[in-house]
């Protein structure tokens, strides 16, 4: 089924290609998805590796045919999606694929569209996922904080940031499927995001053309000070998952509509379970600049209390000296 894009420039772009990549999940090629697992492996690995990956709670999946939910990190290079992909294949192999619904831009150039989709990674629509969790019974990664999510402020790096998207809820109500929420840090140590840059983006049009809504200001390398959604060079950072519980959706009972109010309730349910788990890895978190912030904040609350005594010794002086008058 063809989708329509909803940026203006891929409109175009998709006028004239030869296929539309993304919208067909027999396009999976198991092998490849072995192959391209094996060379990540010295990357993002749980001993040894650049990327020190930790996986906890797989006991905690359900039958194959699960939505999985995720906080999104690390920006446009987005080591947290590379890093799940690879301790995923490799806890299960061949037996269970994944796939994972992307922004339209990863379909952008026939090149990149072929090779993810050959890998299991489709286009975000409502057609694609009912597809992949009904039709073949397969897990889907969807991530619904998108561009807003993986450019957020370092300050909101243990914050869920899905930016009021509940299309993911409404999916998992329609199909009747679990979501299991995934959390994730470290990632987003790889570079400092000062700003997401909203605002710039919606004078520059970006929505509308590029459906993009960040135009963000971050320290990364090799650029030092960086401006724009740019892929970055990570600095070696130990990357942790926590697979929380799945979550049933509320039962829908044959003829019901959903309701706003339907997927309100649940979205609220599913945000609050994956806080609740990105709130362990932040009380668990031991890298350098985790504990630069915690000195930070110590040294702050410690000059609050200097500053609230000053001003309360300086009220009670002034008390004493009226009394004397």
């Amino acid at each position: 089924m063809s989708v329509r894009p909803q940026s203006r420039w891929l409109q175009w772009k998709q006028s004239r290609a030869d296929r539309e990549w993304g919208s067909n999940p027999e396009d999976l090629d198991l092998d490849l998805v072995m192959d391209l697992a094996g060379k990540l492996r010295p990357l993002f690995h749980e001993d040894k590796a650049y990327f020190r990956t930790e996986v906890s709670g797989w006991e905690n999946l359900p039958e194959p045919g699960a939505l999985l939910i995720a906080n999104h990190s690390g920006g446009t290079t987005i080591p947290d999606v590379w890093g799940l992909g690879e301790a995923w294949y490799s806890h299960f192999g061949r037996e269970r694929p994944i796939h994972a619904l992307a922004h339209e831009m990863v379909f952008a150039l026939d090149g990149t569209a072929k090779f993810f989709a050959q890998r299991g990674i489709l286009r975000a629509n409502r057609e694609n996922a009912r597809r992949i969790l009904h039709e073949h019974k397969r897990d889907l990664l969807v991530l619904p904080g998108g561009d807003l999510d993986t450019w957020r402020p370092w300050k909101d790096r243990y914050k869920v940031c899905f930016s009021g998207r509940k299309g993911y809820a409404a999916t998992a109500i329609r199909n009747q499927v679990a979501v299991v929420p995934i959390a994730h840090a470290g990632a987003h140590d790889t570079l400092v995001v000062l700003s997401d840059g909203r605002r710039l983006a919606k004078r520059l049009h970006f929505p509308e053309l590029f459906r993009a809504h960040i135009f963000p200001v971050h320290l990364s390398f090799p650029y030092g000070l960086g401006v724009g959604p740019v892929p970055h060079l990570p600095p070696p950072t130990r990357l942790r998952y926590r697979i929380g519980k799945p979550i049933r959706p509320p039962v829908l009972r044959e003829g019901e509509e959903i309701t706003p109010r339907m997927v309100d309730d649940f979205d609220f349910r599913v945000r609050r379970a994956l806080q609740d788990e990105l709130d362990v890895l932040r009380d668990e978190a031991d890298g350098v600049l985790d504990r630069v912030e915690h000195a930070v904040k110590k040294a702050r609350g410690r000059l609050r209390l200097v500053r609230r005594r000053l001003r309360e010794g300086s009220e009670e002086v002034a008390v004493l000296a009226a009394a004397a008058k």
